[in-house]
């Protein structure tokens, strides 16, 4: 326990990105004055971002959900609560009525009892999960899977990762990083591509830009300049929707002039010459197909210099949502790890993939088995459920009837808005964990406060599977998500289950239930090794690098699983004169993160020193809209319309092209996108969308 009135430094994780910094809490009187990393921190290299820096203030802000919070117009449709625990409601304002956490938990169990009795446990759904520790992540699709009979549990991993697990899995057996972040300095090239990698992950990228520095070896692959563009020996800005034919044209020039790697390929690979064939006899995979595409021309000499070094060298590939969410996210992964096939670059210390995960826990809610289609350790479920878009429809269609949300904020970060607010709306329960009334806490129906990362202990896994155990900076009497559906499973009565007295205890569950990863992982170890931590598969010892000797396939070979490029688009439009000639077209929008900020906000806004940084979403336009478009403009595609947003003009975006950031629910961003997605796995098109440009106090759209 921490003294309140004694100084303090302890040492735990990072709330934000999938980086997993080691980080150290200055506490006095039980609230954190100062984080910062120490120089012998793995991750952190002694270094943190603003975010990590600075972004502590949400644990002491005024608005956080301290009690748990109903609905009176739930109340008036639920009169059999009222008639059972009138008695222990207070009121706490005009909209809500509140009572103490033992009351809360009793209502919320009485109501999923009823939805479960009446409508089977498949009307009921959780996503969520990516925001807490492995350990609340587990019990919430144990709980969904086991207390509720349902397998309808998702992560945020739908709208960020959730390709990069199926094109690695197809491929090489295992979707995460293979490489330890350290590997950069034992890189002779790096190709980042679909990553703005020094805003969205700069832990990461601080190693980069040494080793650029050091020997002139990155490519840096966008569809705007990101920058790391600075830095880049190649500076590749390529149209919209154009990854999976990049990368195939780096495959086609390997292949065509034999740079791949013969003893790899045969000893480590399965179905080459077949791919082989496919490639070469693609009308889309030689370069020289951008001689034809006015104003990217350079790419059919750029390309090809890309391949030859990537092929000749010990490289390493780095990916970002700029790939996975897209239509053909899940095939451009498997394009990735087919040049890592190749070229014989995994596998080995320096050489590999790194896909850049975003949420804190993203990779271990996947590990805890917070998918429709995994169980813990990957194993396959009994049943499989359906994907968020799916639940989203299936809340519209009446068959859903009851959502848990944890820590995710559908309302805000998910694709097509309109359409998910109006679902919402039909279910007859929806609860919400979470620290603040985000979005789509607003629209809940019973709202119960829990623990922030730097109020407890668990175990967190990031972007290159390595395992933080973290310990809490100050105290509070909330509990942790885990602790919320241990209580409720026990009012369900599915107390045997649900035995858990500590966070320890729901570990020690995840090692037996997951042991492939997490059989040598007692806490007593992540402890020991808190500041370097530990990278599963863990067993005796833990594993820096993945697929040194097979890969994790059934049978140990790597595979191609080959996808032609679709033209589309952009490109379509380029090639048909339409894009440049037509001004009726449109723009084509593409998003990301900014520094100052962590996705929904929901924790950065509440510090000053990063919120007065970015205290709205920014448009980038063309240098040459300038004059044109005006000062504030609105965005409108056929889903819907932004808000207005104020404009700045830069040279870092092509011609007919645009950048937005996400991260204020006002902005109302992702009312522009729709259900397109990855054909495979449902990940939303958050990085191309046609939208018109209507300036600010203008009836017509101007393009």
């Amino acid at each position: 326990m921490i003294d309140e009135q004694e100084r303090q430094e302890i040492e735990s994780v990072c709330t934000y990105c999938g980086v997993g910094c080691d980080i150290t809490g200055v506490v006095e009187d039980n609230e954190i004055v100062k984080i910062y990393a120490q120089k012998d921190g793995v991750v952190s290299e002694g270094k943190l971002c603003i975010k990590g820096k600075y972004g502590y203030d949400f644990v002491e802000a005024k608005d956080r959900i301290r009690e748990p919070r109903i609905k009176k117009s739930f109340l008036e449709k639920n009169p059999q609560i009222i008639e059972k625990y009138g008695d222990a409601l207070v009121e706490f304002d005009h909209d809500y009525m509140t009572c103490d956490l033992q009351t809360a938990v009793k209502i919320a169990a009485m109501k999923l009892t009823e939805i479960k009795e009446t409508y089977g446990g498949w009307s009921f759904c959780a996503v969520g999960g990516a925001r807490t520790n492995c350990e609340s992540a587990y019990a919430f699709q144990k709980f969904t899977r086991e207390t509720m009979g349902s397998p309808h549990v998702d992560n945020c991993g739908r709208v960020c990762h959730a390709p990069s697990l199926k094109g690695m899995r197809a491929t090489i057996g295992e979707g995460a990083a293979t490489n330890p972040y350290n590997d950069i300095y034992d890189t002779e090239f790096m190709v980042v591509i679909g990553s703005n990698t020094m805003e969205a992950h700069p832990i990461i990228a601080n190693r980069m830009v040494a080793q650029a520095k050091k020997l002139n070896n990155l490519a840096v692959i966008d569809v705007r300049e990101t920058k790391m563009a600075k830095l880049a020996k190649y500076n590749c800005v390529i149209p919209h929707e154009a990854n999976l034919l990049i990368l195939n044209m780096m495959a086609y020039v390997i292949i065509d002039e034999e740079l791949y790697n013969k003893d790899f390929i045969d000893n480590r690979t399965k179905g080459f010459e077949e791919y082989r064939e496919q490639i070469l006899n693609d009308p889309y995979a030689n370069p020289k197909f951008f001689e034809q595409i006015e104003g990217y021309e350079y790419l059919a000499k750029m390309i090809p210099n890309i391949a030859r070094e990537y092929a000749v060298k010990k490289s390493m590939i780095f990916w970002g949502l700029g790939i996975t969410e897209h239509l053909d996210g899940s095939y451009a992964v498997m394009a990735i790890t087919h040049l890592a096939l190749l070229t014989g670059n995994i596998g080995k210390t320096g050489a590999g993939l790194m896909p850049l995960r975003g949420q804190n826990n993203v990779q271990g809610a996947c590990d805890m088995g917070c998918l429709p289609y995994y169980d813990p350790d990957y194993a396959e479920p009994k049943e499989v459920g359906l994907m968020t878009p799916q639940l989203i429809d299936a809340m519209l269609e009446g068959k859903i009837k009851a959502l848990l949300n944890m820590g995710e904020d559908i309302s805000h970060i998910h694709p097509n808005i309109n359409k998910s607010d109006k679902a919402l709306e039909k279910l007859e329960f929806l609860m919400v964990q979470d620290l603040f009334m985000v979005e789509t806490a607003k629209k809940a129906d019973m709202v119960i406060g829990v623990r922030s990362a730097y109020e407890k202990t668990g175990v967190y896994v990031n972007a290159m599977r390595r395992l933080h155990l973290s310990q809490p900076l100050v105290k509070s009497d909330l509990p942790d998500d885990w602790e919320v559906l241990t209580m409720i499973a026990k009012e369900m009565g599915d107390g045997e289950n649900f035995c858990f007295e500590s966070s320890e205890d729901v570990w020690n569950e995840v090692r037996q239930k997951a042991p492939k990863r997490f059989s040598g992982a007692e806490y007593y170890r992540l402890a020991r090794h808190r500041k370097r931590g530990m990278q599963w598969p863990i067993h005796d010892d833990d594993t820096p690098v993945l697929h040194l000797l097979d890969f994790r396939t059934d049978d140990g070979l790597g595979k191609y699983v080959y996808k032609q490029y679709d033209l589309r688009g952009m490109i379509k439009e380029i090639i048909e004169k339409k894009f440049y000639e037509n001004s009726l077209e449109g723009y084509y929008l593409t998003t990301g993160r900014t520094l100052a900020h962590y996705n929904n906000a929901a924790q950065t806004k509440r510090s000053s020193k990063l919120d007065t940084k970015y205290d709205e979403d920014i448009l980038l336009a063309p240098i040459e809209d300038e004059g044109k478009l005006g000062d504030r403009v609105i965005l409108k595609s056929q889903y819907g319309e932004s808000e207005a947003l104020t404009v700045r003009y830069t040279d870092r975006v092509k011609p007919r092209t645009l950048f937005c950031t996400f991260h204020h629910a006002k902005s109302r961003i992702n009312a522009l996108f729709g259900d397109e997605c990855d054909e495979l796995i449902m990940t939303a098109r958050f990085k191309s969308v046609k939208v018109d440009v209507i300036p600010v106090g203008d009836e017509v759209a101007c393009s």
